[in-house]
């Protein structure tokens, strides 16, 4: 990820590097949920620069077909936030050590909310909050930026439900 602009860079890192970048929370999972029409499809990559230092932060706003989107520091949290999402059926929410920090459900396909905007704002700050506290960079909107990581036509790297996919190259990497 590049602070402040929805574009990434692409890098190559080596197996033991990028395990060592894991744990000392430079490099996140990424991982897209295909939720649409029961495929199984699920694309697992690696992100630097969102900044979760511990847990996991999931959408269902992942434009352009609004799979369910998840980055984390561990399997176990990012579970938890993808059924997380399931159980209220689309939204926005914070999981770390095994708990749900704050959810905020889109009742309407996992994108809209009928709460009244000024509330919905508030609701949408008062996350936007949590997330950097649990480490996600200020530098990034949390949900905004995550939200385009699944978006395969702006440059360089993006990540779908069926992989990790090279804008550049028009093809996915393997």
């Amino acid at each position: 990820m590049i602070a402040h602009e929805i574009i990434t860079d692409k890098e190559e890192i080596s197996h033991n590097d990028a395990m060592l970048a894991m744990q000392k929370g430079d490099i996140c999972k990424i991982a897209v949920v295909e939720r649409h029409h029961a495929t199984g499809n699920i694309g697992i990559g690696l992100i630097r620069g969102y900044g979760l230092k511990n847990g996991a932060v999931a959408t269902t706003v992942a434009h352009d077909s609004h799979n369910m989107i998840v980055v984390g520091t561990n399997d176990e949290d990012m579970l938890l936030a993808i059924n997380e999402l399931e159980k209220v059926q689309g939204g926005y929410t914070i999981v770390q050590n095994g708990k749900v920090i704050d959810t905020l459900p889109l009742n309407i396909a996992g994108l809209m909310s009928d709460l009244p905007a000024e509330t919905l704002i508030k609701r949408l700050d008062d996350l936007t909050a949590k997330a950097h506290e649990v480490g996600v960079s200020k530098d990034i909107d949390p949900f905004i930026t995550l939200s385009f990581m699944a978006l395969p036509v702006i440059p360089k790297i993006r990540i779908t439900d069926m992989g990790v996919f090279d804008v550049e190259t028009f093809s996915f990497i393997k």
